[in-house]
């Protein structure tokens, strides 16, 4: 098997979220000759879109390493932008393009390359897993999750895993992400009253309360960081009155914003400082305050240890320098496999994710699968 290959393979097929068109397939069709026994789960919600999912494991006993990632993607956007059709994966100048190079098809390929070579190199002690979902580009609700919840009902296990997420910066194996940091999106709406800005006294303006919300929130000091987080921040993304006349003071202000946040804060403790901050607007300024609260993941870490230490030691021993340890960047499948199993990611340079021309070099698919292969033998031979 050759993991660039493979890579085209998937690449090839274009699954942009919540579409599949064949990936899941070509997958089956390079794990089944390797004897996994291949899972093609297709869950489905109201409101949203059926989405499959692939569960594939060699071997019954224990401990079940597993490999997690995604083969759905974003949209190529105006494909006329690109230098390459986003769908060929084309190879020039030693470099893989297309949509999902880096993020995250030919991860897959490389781990599937490293799974075929350590099965090639003896008994297997334990078991070689796969975990892809069509759903980590959207909403999340019809993929890891619920394949998580299908493994829990079979009483099947996962031991520990690494999410293939396009983690690294200048070479494969240069960064090893430990955790994430959670993520809040909050929508605010002031109301106040409409009026003549002749009769500013006869109306109730949500400007400036609005304003004075978004002082207070801006300028506080959420924390100064943990030992493997950066300090929690809050940006607003949106500020928005809608009015386009320039003699009426507007009934509505509304705005919206996010926290990232660290280990040290919780969601429920940032709602209530929300809240209480609100609160004070109204009631300096009369008007009414609603707040919709969204959150998309909560912070979570892998503690330093023996199974982060062995991911390391491998990549170390490919790459011939220490990996950097890293909770940056945004959310992924792992903030549900941490409920389940110790976790870290570890994958390809991440700098042309969602970009148009998205590329990879092929030696750095080669170097991830040598990285694998290498937590694989470890992993087997002394289990964390």
């Amino acid at each position: 098997m050759d993991p660039v290959e493979l890579a085209q393979s998937l690449i090839r097929c274009p699954s942009v979220t919540p579409k599949d068109e064949g990936a899941l397939e070509v997958l089956e069709a390079a794990l089944k000759p390797l004897g996994f026994a291949c899972h093609k789960l297709r869950f489905e919600q109201e409101g949203t879109p059926p989405i499959d999912n692939l569960y594939a494991r060699v071997g019954s006993d224990g401990p079940n390493f597993c490999f997690a990632g995604h083969t759905d993607v974003v949209p190529p956007g105006d494909k006329g932008l690109w230098r390459h059709d986003p769908f060929a994966g084309e190879i020039r100048d030693g470099m893989l393009h297309g949509r999902g190079a880096a993020d995250m098809k030919s991860a897959i390929a490389a781990f599937v390359h490293a799974a075929q070579r350590h099965l090639a190199a003896g008994p297997l002690k334990g078991s070689i897993s796969l975990l892809i979902t069509g759903d980590e580009e959207g909403p999340a609700i019809n993929g890891t999750v619920k394949v998580l919840d299908w493994l829990k009902s079979r009483g099947e296990v996962l031991s520990h895993c690494i999410v293939g997420e396009p983690t690294s910066t200048a070479r494969a194996g240069d960064t090893l992400k430990i955790g994430r940091r959670g993520s809040l999106t909050t929508r605010v709406a002031v109301r106040g009253v409409q009026g003549h800005v002749g009769y500013p006294a006869k109306a109730r303006n949500p400007i400036p309360a609005m304003a004075a919300l978004v002082q207070r929130l801006s300028s506080h000091v959420l924390d100064e960081g943990t030992a493997h987080f950066e300090p929690s921040t809050l940006s607003f993304t949106t500020l928005d009155v809608g009015n386009p006349a320039g003699n009426v003071i507007p009934a509505e202000a509304r705005a919206q914003f996010n926290i990232r946040f660290n280990d040290s804060q919780s969601p429920d403790g940032l709602k209530r400082w929300i809240e209480s901050e609100a609160e004070a607007v109204r009631a300096a300024s009369g008007c009414e305050i609603a707040l919709k609260f969204e959150l998309g993941a909560n912070a979570f870490l892998t503690e330093p240890g023996k199974f982060v230490s062995l991911v390391a030691d491998a990549a170390r021993q490919v790459i011939d320098a220490p990996p950097s340890i890293s909770t940056t960047g945004g959310t992924s499948d792992a903030r549900f496999i941490k409920e389940h199993c110790p976790v870290v990611e570890l994958g390809l340079p991440g700098g042309t994710m969602h970009k148009t021309d998205e590329c990879v070099a092929v030696d750095e698919i080669r170097l991830l699968s040598d990285i694998y292969q290498a937590v694989l033998a470890r992993y087997f031979a002394n289990p964390p």
